[in-house]
């Protein structure tokens, strides 16, 4: 079957699926499946866009709304994972993933479904070290820690995919697992974006968290956006017994979503044709949940997963095949995931625009529905009880985060024999917000919709790439100085290039005055988003 694969959508999901019918039209190519790699925004009103952790001159309505409301409808079935650029208490009422809106589904913090036969799994969010020990504790409405922390990967979610034994197909993260970029045309890639040359160096670029899941999983295709840049890998896995077949995974990540960018891939990957064409359960992942259900925590306390080293009790939450039956008994061996998405906000009127309108926490039916079924921990529903506890209790939350924030940040041992050190004050992977500027005011929102009529795609058609042979990518291929791919995407992206100067400025530590270097970090993430202003000036 074929599927279509699309990196940062931030929203513009009118532009996407346009581009998707005109591939039709003058290609007769009509992908089965599409999926997007994070910062989807699924933004339904006002209150939404206030939970978007991004400066307000990127907090635009946008056109997702359109799909919550059912005016539109998604033309191709459309599988997501969330980034670090989200509506994120949107999606936190979909812990364990469910419908957005009608044929539009969020895959939760991790998780892992079927799709004719073909496994697709996938990870919510970015790596940060000093939040991937706690709890899922955040919830709206979020103040200016919480909105960035709630979309920040945390150790539950990869432990329960470590427990995984069945062969994965298809894989998404938002960031990069940490070290892919050895595996590809590395020159082309600083050639582009040179500013990321110390953290490729210094092997800290990525998310140590994804390069485990790689590690552990070893999918056919691995796919990720976040970076706003095309870059391909072959990485060859090394075999544990001489019995084990050698395995190899294509990475792929993709550019964000804009005009004249090459940010859909076309991929053909080989199915199960006696399989229906509805997006199904995966037993395993199921009976997964269940066997790591006692592990839910909804506290900001630090913590390690089970581990053999002498502590736990049990450490190895991977599932029989008779746990396995079990579910499958359980649904009637009927794994299609039912439709039963429903409106839980008022959604976005451009004719009475509402920018006071606050953000809830919200308990989604689909989210009661799947925990009753399957005998789960209802996250959202844990977090509101705990909150009754506390305020029973009379103790203050702002006491509880001022706590956690003068130790919070400490690095503490963890699982990880990676040095994670740099990642708590220098990590590319997301804006940094702060006092500079404003924009961080979280009472602030832009509402203006998205135009009517959205830029024609016939002047060119460089958006899409259709890759046949099911994306073929050599090692050959993902290390000639000469790709084409890199070249052709890299050839726009000249003008976010820093002088020399400018760069230098861009490195960690403190001035001469004692100043950290967060805001020359803002700076110099901020690069990664600058092209889109220029964009829409073009």
């Amino acid at each position: 079957m074929k599927v279509a694969v699309a990196g940062c959508c931030h929203g513009a999901l009118d532009k996407m699926y346009e581009t998707l019918e005109l591939l039709q039209r003058r290609h007769n190519v009509r992908p089965d499946l599409l999926l997007c790699c994070g910062d989807f925004q699924a933004v339904r009103n006002e209150a939404d866009l206030r939970c978007m952790a991004v400066p307000a001159k990127y907090r635009h309505m946008q056109t997702f709304y359109r799909y919550y409301s059912g005016e539109k409808k998604a033309p191709v079935l459309t599988v997501f994972i969330g980034g670090n650029h989200e509506a994120s208490n949107h999606l936190q009422e979909l812990p364990y993933g469910g419908w957005v809106a009608p044929n539009i589904y969020y895959l939760g913090y991790a998780g892992v479904v079927r799709f004719r036969g073909v496994r697709i799994g996938g990870i919510s969010g970015i790596f940060k070290s000093h939040d991937y020990r706690k709890g899922h504790f955040e919830c709206p409405p979020y103040n200016q820690q919480t909105i960035r922390s709630a979309y920040h990967v945390r150790n539950i979610e990869v432990f329960k995919l470590k427990q995984l034994k069945r062969p994965i197909d298809i894989f998404m993260s938002h960031d990069w697992p940490r070290s892919i970029y050895h595996y590809g045309n590395k020159k082309q890639l600083l050639k582009m974006k040179s500013f990321f040359r110390q953290e490729v160096e210094s092997n800290t670029l990525g998310s140590p968290a994804a390069s485990e899941l790689l590690q552990h999983l070893k999918p056919t295709y691995w796919f990720s956006a976040h970076l706003h840049v095309k870059f391909a890998a072959f990485m060859q896995h090394e075999t544990s017994s001489k019995e084990e077949l050698p395995k190899a995974t294509k990475f792929l990540a993709l550019d964000k979503c804009l005009p004249h960018r090459d940010f859909l891939q076309i991929i053909d990957v080989e199915h199960d044709p006696n399989a229906g064409d509805s997006l199904e359960y995966d037993a395993e992942w199921i009976a997964i949940l269940k066997a790591t259900n006692s592990l839910v925590n909804v506290t900001q306390n630090s913590w390690n997963m089970p581990e053999n080293n002498g502590l736990h009790a049990k450490w190895d939450y991977s599932v029989t095949e008779e746990a396995i039956k079990e579910v499958l008994e359980e649904l009637n061996h009927d794994l299609k995931i039912p439709c039963n998405f429903t409106l839980t906000a008022a959604c976005y009127d451009p004719s009475k625009p509402q920018k006071n309108m606050e953000p809830v926490h919200t308990i989604n039916p689909q989210t009661t529905e799947f925990c009753a079924q399957f005998g789960l921990t209802d996250i959202n529903d844990r977090i509101q009880q705990a909150k009754e506890e506390s305020s029973g209790r009379g103790e203050c939350e702002e006491e509880e985060e001022e706590e956690m924030d003068s130790t919070g940040s400490a690095e503490e041992s963890s699982e990880y024999n990676t040095d994670n050190s740099g990642l708590s004050s220098f990590n590319p992977d997301e804006i940094m917000l702060d006092e500079e500027g404003g924009d961080e005011d979280l009472s602030t929102c832009s509402v203006d919709p998205s135009p009517d009529h959205p830029p024609e795609f016939s002047t060119s058609f460089s958006d899409i790439r259709v890759m046949p042979d099911s994306m073929a990518v050599s090692s050959d291929d993902a290390t000639d100085s000469n790709n084409e791919e890199l070249e052709k995407s890299g050839g726009s992206r000249q003008g976010e290039e820093r002088s020399p100067t400018e760069r230098s400025l861009k490195r960690i530590g403190a001035d001469e005055n004692g100043n950290s270097g967060v805001k020359k970090i803002k700076r110099r993430n901020q690069a990664i988003y600058a092209a889109e202003d220029e964009d829409k000036t073009d």
